[in-house]
């Protein structure tokens, strides 16, 4: 007998190949036929009238600390979601020495935008080195789940308070190395790390990879050739790249003998040529025998700032120590007229959009003098008030004591940008992904990233389905060599989701206080999911979890094969 038959459906395979009605039988957690299953089972799920498609493969998230109280990962198999990979961007909660742990939670706190609250209630840290990290996690999950071995870790664990700021010595970069080695051996998915100047710690100072020297980050990268089933995530700067970066994350995947990706492609029809520009590093890298891959978010960014955290906000030059600081004595700056002059200087050599205030929209307030403007520009609140936008951004946040949350203007909404994504998508520099998961709690939304996918997909005309599934399931899985993950084919795990593709959408994103201490999040659920499965067992049912915990925790070599690069034998 059958676990689980699924009978009637739509069968996108995630090849690419066209759909087919079919009947998918599993048992023991993978599939053993597909066609016309006559064979009696436990349970039926009825697909008739929907989509059969794998799980979708989302390979940039940061659920490291939260699996630890959420095995679930939500919200993301309420998308459909069914394989994770955290540990992006140098930033893990191991490896880890009891002295450094106050450092990384405040570290990941500012620049992942965790609520510290949570942080401090929810991670035990009673482990030291990854492997018991990872043992403290396996078989308590609900999706499956693997982690990159993130450089910042590592670099405190060795260089301690030495860490921020300071290059290693080479006996330091080769302990580092045997960190690393020891790390990846117990079953880390590969190396990851960051020299972008958007990540900063909790004191408003660059996090320790960023202090490390070109010579540090590529000896650490060429650790997993040593290891198979692993890879390499790298965050180099806000693209376009330099010339510098391009080299580096060329030599790091010669050096690793694997594919190194980097996160974030933003496409927007009115700077099209910026994406472009932006993805000659991985034309370079492909011509000098490495494999440079960027990921890709397939929506507009819809970032939701707030001067509590106040990431993005620290990319304004000048505002990276004031937004470090503790609320208290952040209100204080803000009431200052001094204070607000010093913020109000910086700004016009900032970022772009970011000090665009008049375009931002008011999502939420909590105050009873702000009653009545959200949804309203602060440009138009300032010009009734008779203020200086500015100046009327700053009064809001400070009667809401920093919790107002804000919007700034939305661009790439237009059908122009959504065929230049299409266009991206098909491009084979590119893969979807970058949903950040996990991550920047207050500020993104972008968990629902599959959902909207295949929304603006069908309703758009975009491209075929099946080629959409493709982007979301076989291709990220390929990328990390996730063994018999993101297809549905006789043998490979049934990792599955069935949803309607003509109601299939994100819901009403919306803020929950059910984190670990009483905080807060962005949380939003999706409509159209009727089942997803995992390893043969149901975790969501019309758009439910089910409680069930049946997820593997991916550990490199064991559950992944190797991808090598075709210029690492001259490396």
């Amino acid at each position: 007998m059958l676990d689980l038959v699924v009978k009637g459906g739509s069968l996108i395979d995630g090849t690419g190949a066209p759909a087919q009605r079919a009947d998918i039988g599993i048992r023991a957690g993978r599939v053993v036929a597909i066609g016309d299953v006559d064979e009696e089972a436990e349970q039926t799920i009825d697909a008739d009238g929907r989509v059969v498609a794998p799980g979708f493969v989302d390979i940039h998230t940061h659920y490291d600390a939260q699996v630890l109280w959420d095995p679930a990962t939500t919200p993301s198999p309420l998308h459909g979601i069914t394989t994770v990979v955290g540990g992006n961007c140098g930033f893990t909660i191991a490896p880890i020495e009891p002295q450094d742990a106050p450092y990384l939670t405040r570290m990941l706190a500012r620049v992942e935008g965790m609520p510290i609250e949570a942080l401090e209630a929810g991670v035990s840290y009673d482990w030291r080195t990854f492997g018991e990290y990872l043992d403290r996690i396996e078989g308590k999950l609900a999706v499956n789940a693997g982690f990159l071995v993130g450089h910042s870790a590592i670099r405190c664990t060795v260089m301690h308070d030495d860490a921020v700021g300071n290059e290693a010595t080479p006996a330091q970069v080769d302990t580092m190395r045997r960190v690393l080695g020891e790390s990846l051996a117990a079953g880390g998915l590969g190396f990851s790390s960051s020299t972008s100047i958007t990540h900063n710690d909790g004191e408003g100072n660059p996090v320790p990879s960023r202090a490390a020297s070109r010579d540090e980050i590529v000896a650490l990268a060429g650790v997993c050739r040593d290891h198979p089933g692993t890879t390499l995530e790298f965050i180099p700067s806000i693209p376009p790249f330099t010339d510098e970066h391009t080299a580096l994350m060329t030599d790091m995947s010669l050096a690793a003998n694997r594919p190194l990706n980097w996160n974030i492609l933003v496409p927007n029809a009115a700077r099209a040529e910026h994406a472009w520009k932006t993805l000659e590093c991985c034309s370079y890298a492909a011509e000098h025998g490495a494999r440079v891959i960027g990921l890709t978010i397939p929506e507009p960014m819809y970032v939701h700032i707030s001067f509590r955290s106040g990431f993005v906000l620290d990319t304004i030059q000048g505002w990276e120590k004031p937004m470090a600081l503790p609320p208290a004595e952040k209100l204080a700056l803000l009431r200052d007229p001094s204070g607000r002059q010093r913020l109000r200087e910086g700004a016009p050599r900032g970022a772009g959009f970011i000090s665009n205030w008049s375009s931002y929209k008011v999502i939420e307030t909590y105050a009873p003098e702000n009653a009545g403007i959200e949804g309203r520009t602060i440009g138009d609140i300032a010009a009734e008030r008779g203020q200086d936008p500015f100046d009327c951004m700053l009064d809001i946040v400070v009667a809401d004591e920093l919790r107002t949350v804000l919007l700034p203007e939305v661009a790439g909404e237009d059908d122009a940008s959504w065929l230049l994504r299409r266009d991206l998508w098909r491009d084979p520099r590119v893969l979807v992904g970058a949903s950040d998961s996990g991550a920047h709690l207050d500020m993104l939304s972008t968990f629902t990233y599959a959902t909207r996918m295949i929304r603006n997909t069908v309703d758009r005309n975009l491209m075929p389905l099946e080629e959409a599934v493709h982007n979301l399931t076989d291709k990220p899985a390929r990328l990390y060599g996730i063994r018999e993950r993101g297809r549905v084919a006789p043998g490979w795990y049934a990792d599955l989701v069935v949803f309607d593709p003509a109601a299939i959408r994100p819901r009403k994103v919306e803020w929950r206080n059910d984190l670990p201490g009483g905080a807060g999040r962005l949380y939003g659920e999706a409509e159209g999911i009727g089942h997803v499965v995992v390893n043969g067992t149901e975790i969501v049912r019309d758009n439910e979890l089910t409680g069930g915990m049946p997820g593997t925790l991916l550990r490199s070599g064991r559950d992944t094969d190797t991808v090598e690069v075709p210029g690492s034998a001259t490396a």
